[in-house]
């Protein structure tokens, strides 16, 4: 977003109008920042939907859309969303014809394929997207944090719990030292007692955010651990408390999420760190 004279110019992509709402959240008024959140959590409503339906979705008035819009250099709301529409045409035909043959081969299946045809078709559309939002940058920044660690501490609740659990695993065979902070006996500020400056963390949290996670992880920040975590929105409670953070969100199937691009994210996240680990070794 530029300033000509004293007109604002609006994004002209949805990569510049993301990167425009990340810089100015923290000064946009409350309403506006509800706004931003949710357009960039559902940038498919955002294409699809009417200021109506989209509003009601984002619990606000239509006519916070508009100011939203102005604020970004828009004379109305309908501006904006041709930069979401622009987004989806993006995208690649062939993979968009793909999801199109699942959904009518499921029309002919029974209710049980349909629905397991479902799920697959929102993994591809999750591992579609993960493959291109990624910045090669910031991984490597993530590994040269986790592996340089003494200790890597895993936090996460509720449904993000699978990951770190099987993250711990994974460690445990790779031979890296870590702590799944998430315990039956409750003792997961005892365990967090131990982590300083020389370990890190991994967090991950999604919406809706559980806050002992986000507690633990900026507990940990200010005390000097560096924390990496995974989550799905910039505007999640992770991303202000890491040192890198990536966002990951998965397309659902009838309301319902996997986890199929968020643990193939771990995954690679997990041997990256053992595999620099055991170069550094060798040296």
């Amino acid at each position: 977003m530029a300033v000509n004279g004293d007109k604002v110019v609006p994004p002209q992509d949805f990569e510049a109008l993301r990167a425009a709402i990340l810089l100015r959240r923290r000064e946009l008024p409350k309403r506006l920042v509800q706004v931003a959140a949710y357009a960039l959590d559902n940038p498919d409503e955002i294409a699809f939907g009417t200021a109506a339906s989209i509003a009601e979705s984002a619990e606000v008035q239509p006519s916070t859309l508009v100011r939203f819009a102005q604020q970004f250099g828009f004379e109305g709301f309908s501006g904006l969303q041709q930069i979401f529409r622009a987004r989806l045409k993006e995208r690649t035909s062939s993979y968009e014809e793909r999801l199109r043959n699942l959904e009518q081969n499921g029309a002919e299946l029974s209710e049980s394929a349909s629905i397991f045809n479902g799920f697959v078709a929102a993994a591809h559309r999750s591992l579609d997207a993960l493959a291109g939002s990624v910045d090669p940058q910031a991984f490597e920044r993530a590994v040269e944090i986790l592996a340089g660690a003494d200790t890597v501490y895993l936090i996460a609740k509720r449904r993000s719990y699978p990951i770190s659990n099987y993250m711990a695993y994974a460690f445990g065979k790779l031979k890296v030292k870590s702590v799944l902070v998430g315990t039956s006996a409750g003792i997961d500020e005892d365990l967090l007692a131990f982590a300083g400056p020389k370990d890190a963390a991994f967090a991950v949290s999604f919406s809706p955010y559980a806050s002992e996670s986000a507690g633990q992880a900026r507990a940990l920040a200010s005390r000097g651990v560096p924390v990496v975590s995974l989550t799905d929105s910039a505007f999640s409670p992770l991303a202000d408390c890491s040192k890198v953070w990536f966002e990951v969100a998965e397309a659902d199937h009838a309301g319902f999420r996997s986890l199929s691009a968020s643990m193939a994210f771990a995954m690679a996240l997990t041997v990256s760190i053992a595999e620099k680990r055991r170069r550094e070794a060798a040296r």
